[in-house]
């Protein structure tokens, strides 16, 4: 008898891996490559942290195992970060600090549903989600979210879904969004807040690119509205990643509501044991009065190359592009630079080798429409970006020359 794999398992690879794959076989050969494909700052995390890491590593001393949830100082300082941001009173007990936000996923996708149960979630979106949730034997209901309803779930999808799907158990939502960087408003937010309470469905917020925001002068809510904000049964996910830079110390964590708190630290403690100490150490220095303001100079940085790129966005030739409200990325329909390429994937397999510039193709996000899409990150910076339109405009000519 044949082992084999388990089905849950049948999971597609995230294509983002791959292309780092070929980024770094390419650089390694002498290539020069512009990389705009991971959603990864490259400023590192702020001097105040790596400064506690350095000396805990110096001082020799034992790390031993942390509480499952995290230490008291950590989910202390995490309160007190939605104090100053949102005016929440957040109890410290409820936060549960995790492995990155993608083990806050796992934990909260466990503990929230069943296997069977339907959560729903806008398409495109983040493909961990889609992937973690049905490895959980979780049935996936994906919304048709466009540029109508500014590629975010409406209580009218919410509502068609019910209609199609039968009863949902979760709606899973994320403002700003990957890979669209679009966000609910306050009152958007509160209609999807109110018909989840209504229908005893579970929202989970992913707020992980709260703070990495481009509003206009004066606006409500600039770094985002947080789903506590409106209701505490939700679940808000959050991470050091984005707006601090510290995507390599897998560092997240949830704001988990009183009815889950038992079951989540229950399973942390199977799960991971606990997440990583010398990282939960440092990381009370991100809420630093220095942190912030280093933080908040990479966010005018992002804006900057942001603004750059949507400047030169016409030169590209290609078709509508998400408003990118958020987060550090521009996501497109290729339009016409797509004629003579089978798809995004082929487009951005040939503009790699061709150009040296490394995209994402829109399949990972939308398994329909994004075939003929691509993501750009530009959190690697506005030289970066620039130097990548030109490479984009040449290949593109080029082709187009050779059709």
């Amino acid at each position: 008898m044949a082992l084999s794999v388990a089905a849950r398992a049948q999971v597609p690879p995230f294509q983002v891996m791959d292309i780092l794959a070929r980024v770094a076989e390419l650089r390694a050969a002498g290539r020069d490559v512009v990389s705009l494909c991971a959603g990864e700052p490259s400023g590192g995390a702020p001097t105040a942290v790596s400064a506690v890491a350095a000396a805990l590593h110096a001082s020799g001393a034992a790390l031993t195992y942390t509480p499952a949830l995290g230490t008291a100082p950590l989910r202390a300082a995490i309160a007190g970060h939605y104090k100053r941001w949102y005016g929440l009173d957040v109890p410290a007990r409820n936060v549960a600090v995790t492995t990155g936000s993608s083990g806050a996923f796992l934990l909260l996708f466990l503990a929230a549903f069943n296997a069977g149960d339907k959560v729903a979630l806008a398409r495109p979106g983040y493909p961990a989600y889609r992937n973690i949730l049905r490895a959980l034997g979780v049935e996936v209901v994906e919304l048709d979210c466009g540029p109508e309803s500014r590629y975010q779930p409406t209580p009218e999808l919410l509502e068609a879904a019910v209609r199609e799907h039968g009863q949902l158990a979760g709606l899973m939502l994320a403002s700003p969004a990957n890979p669209t960087g679009t966000m609910v408003s306050r009152t958007e937010l509160s209609a999807l807040s109110a018909w989840c309470a209504g229908n005893d469905v579970r929202l989970i917020s992913d707020e992980i690119y709260h703070g990495i925001t481009y509003p206009a002068a004066g606006a409500a809510d600039p770094r985002g509205v947080c789903a506590w904000e409106l209701d505490a049964n939700a679940v808000v996910i959050s991470s050091f990643s984005k707006y601090w830079g510290m995507t390599g110390w897998r560092l997240g964590w949830a704001l988990v509501p009183d009815g889950l708190l038992a079951a989540v630290d229950a399973l942390a403690g199977n799960v991971a044991l606990c997440p990583p100490a010398p990282a939960q150490y440092a990381a009370v220095d991100a809420f630093s009065a220095a942190s912030y303001a280093e933080a908040e100079v990479s966010v005018a940085e992002f804006a900057a190359t942001r603004a750059a790129l949507l400047e030169n966005l016409p030169r590209l030739g290609w078709g509508a592009a998400a408003p990118a409200d958020g987060a550090f990325y521009l996501y497109a329909e290729l339009g016409p630079a797509l004629a003579g390429f089978a798809d995004s994937a082929q487009y951005c397999a040939a503009l790699l080798e061709a150009e040296g510039v490394a995209l994402v193709p829109g399949g990972d996000f939308d398994g329909v429409r994004g075939t003929r899409a691509v993501r750009l990150s530009f959190a690697a910076g506005r030289a970066a970006v620039l130097e990548a339109v030109e490479r984009i405009v040449r290949f593109q000519a080029g082709h187009h020359a050779r059709a």
